[in-house]
């Protein structure tokens, strides 16, 4: 349900204002929902494509891990720019500039032929891609009521778990049919162009889009966002940065971003030609490591909704920690099977998707529901801009320096590494539950003291 608020008074929407409210609300889900998935599919085609490019150009994998390294860096300082313009001119603007962009950088890759030009193409490329998450919170914020941030954000996020598989998969289809790499960038733009046309008409930046003045009714135990910005209605970006980085608990979601989206950018850039490297054909690299991102949905989906339900007291950093030491394992098991003379493909496959579910599931946290718990939808564009431009430096830190280990020491060693980050980001995602416990009951003693 919907209301408008007139003074003081809360007044609820007439019957038909309310259909026409849950229409669009339905209808701007689904944009953000496939439109992300469009965004990944003109994303993690890159990685799809390294097998390719090291076949068509003979470039080592420290030369593609440049592309990587500098396109990630780009993507960083895009979403410390474009996450709060979404809280300054709106989500989904932001969201349909960022596919517009990336379509048209897609293009130019395809008919580039240098690694000079082709880092430099992609970096425009990622920076218009970097508009898209902060676009996305943003607009979800602004159509759903706090309690339901959990499991709206977890069905959300599935987008670019899923996006990955889609793209990874497309990507290898493409290459088992004989289309040179040109057509791994070709038509990934050819069916975001689709989506954009779609997403256009078919989505609302707020409910005061379509009724003067609305907003959705929050339920009974809904909670108030960590963040205070005082009373004004769309507070200005330097005022939610200030009162962001001033908060402990997000400053703790600063480091942890760092850390897991480090270990996230290895996995995306470098699972295909890692599988290539270890004995497995182009096409087959790329399709079989759909499975990291493909158990990666069913981990965002299972985080969501777990803590939604489970979360004492609003921890929901508990059972990120409690699944990140999962991952360890996971890092440790595939850095002993890539060692041996004959890999075991199917235990190494196992262990990958086995890493996607333990690894995005947390991640998925520390840019979603967590966003909106923490920063509300006043500053849900801000707050994940920051928290994705601090990750992204540590991913674009990961993404070269992988590709240099596994040149000059091996892939084995590159998961090792990873499992001592891994082990960091438990006890950085512990610290946060930590946190969360220490306010809940901070709020229990002041309520007995009111």
């Amino acid at each position: 349900m919907f209301y408008t608020l007139q003074g003081d008074q809360k007044t609820l929407v007439s019957p038909e204002e309310n259909t026409r409210l849950l229409y669009w609300r339905t209808s701007t889900f689904w944009v953000m929902l496939i439109g992300y998935v469009g965004y990944y599919i003109c994303r993690g085609n890159l990685a799809a494509a390294f097998p390719l490019l090291t076949q068509e150009f003979g470039y080592s994998n420290t030369q593609l891990g440049l592309i990587a390294s500098l396109s990630e860096m780009a993507y960083a300082s895009g979403k410390f720019i474009n996450g709060p313009l979404a809280d300054k001119i709106g989500g989904r603007k932001i969201f349909l500039v960022g596919m517009a962009g990336a379509i048209s950088f897609n293009i130019i890759f395809a008919i580039s032929a240098s690694l000079t030009v082709f880092i430099i193409v992609w970096c425009f490329c990622r920076y218009f891609l970097s508009m898209g998450w902060g676009g996305l919170t943003k607009t979800i914020g602004n159509w759903y009521p706090r309690e339901r941030n959990g499991t709206v954000m977890g069905l959300i996020s599935v987008n670019f778990q899923f996006g990955g598989v889609v793209a990874t998969l497309f990507a290898g289809f493409l290459v088992a049919m004989g289309v040179p790499w040109q057509g791994v960038f070709i038509y990934p733009a050819m069916v975001l162009t689709l989506i954009l046309i779609w997403s256009y008409f078919a989505s609302r930046s707020s409910p005061n889009d379509v009724v003067p003045g609305a907003r959705p009714i929050e339920g009974e135990t809904s909670k108030e966002q960590i963040a205070d910005y005082g009373d004004e209605e769309q507070p200005p970006v330097s005022t939610i940065m200030k009162t962001l980085l001033r908060l402990p608990i997000y400053r703790q979601l600063l480091v942890f971003s760092f850390l897991t989206t480090l270990l996230r950018s290895v996995f995306l850039f470098w699972t295909p030609k890692f599988l290539f490297d270890i004995g497995l054909g182009a096409s087959s690299a790329i399709l079989r490591s759909a499975i990291f991102p493909l158990l990666g949905v069913a981990g965002t989906v299972f985080i969501g909704w777990y803590t939604d339900h489970h979360a004492r007291n609003g921890d929901r950093a508990r059972m990120m920690w409690m699944m990140l030491s999962v991952l360890v394992f996971c890092m440790i098991a595939i850095a002993v099977l890539s060692s041996a003379s004959e890999p075991n493909f199917n235990l190494i496959l196992f262990f990958l998707g086995a890493s996607g579910f333990f690894l995005l599931g947390p991640y998925s946290m520390s840019s979603g529901c967590l966003t909106l718990d923490i920063a509300g939808a006043k500053g849900a564009g801000s707050c994940t801009g920051i928290i994705d431009g601090m990750g992204y430096i540590g991913g674009a830190i990961a993404a070269f320096a992988a590709g240099i280990l596994s040149d000059y020491l091996g892939w084995p060693q590159v998961f090792l590494v990873l499992s001592v980050f891994a082990v960091v980001s438990t006890l950085s995602a512990w610290l946060m539950s930590r946190g969360f416990q220490k306010m809940a009951r901070k709020s229990t003693a002041e309520n007995r003291l009111g």
